[in-house]
């Protein structure tokens, strides 16, 4: 081969060499001769004395088999590469400029500018994986410090990766490529971490916790080191977190929950206004969406991110009774956390006494400090312990001495760690009763507005990916179509349609496109639906086992709010039982949970189910048995 050509080696990971695009000659990819084009793409100048590779891979040798043994290699590679790709004289040996491209160069460039999805591309293992001249002492020290050097900054490109994915929710591919990155480095605590929080994330705690039991045995036993307290910390806090009600770990028998997709750029808000609360800048957030379009499922991700940090946690969800009963909201988030708030006990006793009145349901005690100002005092002693978050869902149905003190809170935490975070659904008329607060944004208060909406057309397809793998394209862009056509892409009704085709429904002929301009899944009524939605919601009730579909009857024939006492004595079952089918209710997000119990996810599948599912009979039965 006497023109020279273009070599590219891949050696982050098992060695690849490809020259014009084909793949190498096998002697170039004997150990030595590989060993030493690799040595020499990465030396300075790309050149090294012929003493200095002598004594690196042929130590063992005398030094005439050595230089003939040399002088064989650099054969080897003038014929892999070209005669002028190789320079030599009497004294030095190397490689012309722009020879031979190594992945560690792109990687170095990619990793510079920040590009961590394409740096991590490029990792594939160890430096140089599985190759070994155990006869060549002083190659074999090199080779070893350049694994531990790459092996490091692989690592952290994989993980930065990771967390990126996870940043935008998108946790499956988080959990890929951090254990992509264990695989590489078992002891990394970066990437078990990472690992930890998106499987805890993803529901899987067990799962979780085993990556911290692993972690822990490698340490010991590899390097007779234990976890960092960031590590133990995170275990520690993976086991005690919750999902509404329930511990977060998996639902054997469930299905995979859907991801969350199309919600980069909302989370990525949410974060950053938690990072600057957490700095001391106290922050407003209102999360506002049409109903069904995910402003739960926006907070749910964000507050799960929240409950893996050191913070105070709390959350509340309203519905419209509440608005009725002075400081429901209040109590609903002492019952959802701020009660057991580390910092609390530090409020003065006059706060202290009126904050326990509300959570014991009464208001009677005669003091001189306001329930604002006792509100506020309480915040801000949990915020000197640690940054707190206050999370209201459907606030829409707030009552208003909760409402009317929303400001005054925000305003006397303004420089603490401490986080608002209000879920409103647009098109309610009480929804209106936040303009006030939000127009005071960015003037005595600092705070956002986070608007969720419709699903694109990119988060569509992730959807029809997700649900049904095994559809070519042109199946795939039928359904995501129809389900376009028939869903008006409201991310509830997405999720119910794709789930209820991968089980099996059948679509019938397409119906005129949903809503009717006039209408939203606020008002529509289900006979307005499209019936292969209302099908799609049927359908999956009745994939639900028998007790789970009683309870979910029972919650959809009792009030807008029910604990799982009542529905236990609804649905006559065994409290176990009912416990049971709530786990089950809740992960497959027919249900919302806060401390003080159950409601729908969106009113529109109660009224579907009382319609199409249960019949008045069932329904009176059902509440009827509470009184019992």
């Amino acid at each position: 081969m006497s023109t020279s050509g273009g070599a590219y080696c891949r050696v982050l990971g098992p060695a690849r060499v490809m020259i014009d695009g084909a793949g190498a000659p096998q002697e170039l990819m004997w150990r030595k001769h590989l060993a030493l084009l690799v040595y020499l793409a990465r030396s300075p100048r790309r050149a090294r004395t012929r003493e200095h590779l002598l004594g690196l891979l042929w130590s063992d040798r005398d030094e005439r088999q050595a230089r003939h043994s040399l002088s064989e290699a650099l054969g080897v590679l003038r014929r892999a590469l070209g005669d002028a790709a190789v320079r030599a004289d009497v004294d030095q040996v190397g490689l012309e400029a722009g020879v031979v491209a190594l992945d560690t160069d792109r990687f170095v460039e990619r990793y510079e500018r920040g590009d961590w999805a394409g740096a991590a591309s490029l990792v594939e293992g160890t430096f140089l994986e599985g190759l070994s001249v155990p006869e060549a002492g002083e190659f074999e020290n090199w080779l070893a410090a350049e694994r531990t050097e790459w092996c490091a900054r692989g690592v952290e490109a994989i993980v930065r990766h990771a967390e990126s994915r996870l940043a935008e929710g998108d946790v499956a591919t988080a959990v890929h490529e951090a254990r992509r990155a264990l695989a590489i480095d078992r002891t990394a605590e970066a990437a078990a971490r990472t690992a930890m929080r998106a499987l805890a994330l993803m529901g899987d705690r067990a799962a979780a916790l085993r990556v911290a039991d692993e972690l822990v045995r490698t340490l010991g036993g590899e390097l007779g080191a234990a976890p960092a307290k960031e590590t133990v910390a995170l275990a520690e806090r993976i086991r005690e977190a919750r999902v509404g009600r329930r511990l977060a770990a998996a639902i054997p028998s469930a299905p995979p929950r859907s991801p969350l997709v199309g919600r980069a750029p909302q989370l990525a808000a949410l974060a950053a206004a938690w990072e600057r609360a957490r700095a001391g800048r106290g922050q407003v957030v209102i999360v506002e969406g049409e109903p069904g379009e995910g402003v739960s499922r926006l907070l749910e991700e964000f507050v799960g991110r929240v409950r893996l940090e050191h913070a105070t946690v709390a959350t509340a969800r309203a519905v419209p009774a509440d608005r009725k009963v002075s400081w429901s909201a209040l109590a609903g988030l002492l019952a959802g956390g701020f009660a057991e708030a580390p910092g609390l006990t530090g409020a003065p006793p006059a706060a202290l006494a009126r904050l326990r009145e509300i959570a014991a349901g009464r208001d009677g005690i005669v003091t001189d400090l306001s329930m604002p100002d006792a509100v506020s005092a309480g915040v801000r002693a949990a915020a000197e312990e640690r940054p707190v978050l206050l999370v209201l869902d459907d606030a829409q149905w707030i009552d208003l001495e909760t409402l009317a003190a929303l400001p005054g809170l925000a305003r006397d935490t303004a420089r603490r760690p401490v986080l608002i975070a209000l879920g409103v659904a647009l098109g309610a008329p009480e929804g209106t009763r936040f303009d006030e607060l939000r127009a005071r944004f960015g003037r005595d208060l600092e705070g956002v507005a986070v608007r969720v909406g419709c699903l694109d057309e990119a988060a569509l397809r992730a959807l029809v990916a997700w649900a049904l793998p095994h559809y070519g394209s042109e199946d795939a862009e039928r359904l995501l179509r129809r389900v376009e056509h028939d869903t008006a892409r409201i991310p509830l009704l997405v999720v119910a349609m794709l789930e209820a085709v991968a089980d099996g429904l059948r679509l019938a002929p397409a119906t005129p496109v949903w809503p009717s301009p006039t209408r939203t899944l606020l008002d529509s009524l289900p006979n307005e639906l499209s019936p292969a939605v209302i099908g799609s919601v049927c359908q999956q009730f009745g994939r639900l086992t028998p007790p789970a579909q009683r309870v979910l009857g029972a919650a959809a024939a009792l009030a807008e709010r029910t604990d799982s006492t009542s529905l236990a004595r609804a649905a006559g079952l065994d409290p176990a039982v009912v416990e049971q089918a709530l786990d089950l209710l809740e992960w497959e997000r027919w249900l919302l949970a806060d401390a003080r119990g159950y409601v729908f996810a969106a009113p529109i599948l109660r009224r579907i189910l009382l319609q199409e599912m249960i019949t008045p009979g069932q329904a009176r039965r059902y509440r009827a048995n509470p009184a019992t």
